[in-house]
This record gives structure tokens, C-alpha cells and sequence, in this order.
């Protein structure tokens, strides 16, 4: 993915901002896959957090759920698109917990 450089910071006054000169503007291809990233990079964290909770480790999720290890990992590092009834089976079998969503 190639970022559009940054030449100046004069006119950037906020986080929005910075995201406009660094990856365009939201709907842009650029802007669109900067997203998609930091969407798999945030579901991953939590996954990750609510598993140490859990105090399990990544074999062990994916022993509980019909997984791999390497899958826990990939989503964990947000290197794996994954789908919500994979997602929701993951946090509610491995875990006890539930998913919920919130739509903007």
C-alpha cells in the first residue's frame, strides 16, 4: 500500500486530519485499506486481551473452538480477515464471552 507523503504539517489540527494527508480521503482506495487494516489490527487486540484474561493460550482457544494455533495468531495479529459467525463461535465457545456489535 503506497501513502500519499506528508510535505507539511501546518494545516493538520487533529487526528482526522493527519489521516487525510497520510492515507486520502474516507471512501479513497488508499484511505479504504489503511481501514480495513486497522479494523482486523483492533479485533485482534481484543481477541488477544480477552483470551489472556481467560488465561488461556492461543492452543488452547483454538482447541476448544476446532481451530489452529496458527488462525488464533493470524487474527491476533491482524493478518486474517475473519467473519463474525467465526468470530462470535471463537468468543462464545473459547471463551465465554459474547460479541457485540455497535453500527455508526
Amino acid at each position: 500500500m503506497s501513502r500519499l507523503p506528508i510535505t507539511s504539517f501546518e494545516n493538520i489540527h487533529n487526528f482526522d486530519d493527519l489521516l487525510n494527508a497520510e492515507y486520502g480521503p474516507v471512501g479513497s482506495p488508499v484511505r479504504e485499506a489503511f481501514e480495513a487494516k486497522a479494523d482486523a489490527f483492533r479485533t485482534g487486540e481484543m481477541l488477544k486481551e480477552a483470551r489472556r484474561q481467560a488465561k488461556l493460550t492461543q492452543q488452547q482457544l483454538a482447541d476448544k473452538t476446532g481451530t489452529k494455533k496458527s488462525y488464533i495468531s493470524r487474527i491476533e495479529n491482524g493478518h486474517s480477515d475473519i467473519n463474525l459467525a467465526t468470530l462470535r463461535r471463537i468468543v462464545q465457545q473459547g471463551l465465554g464471552r459474547r460479541v457485540t456489535l455497535h453500527i455508526e
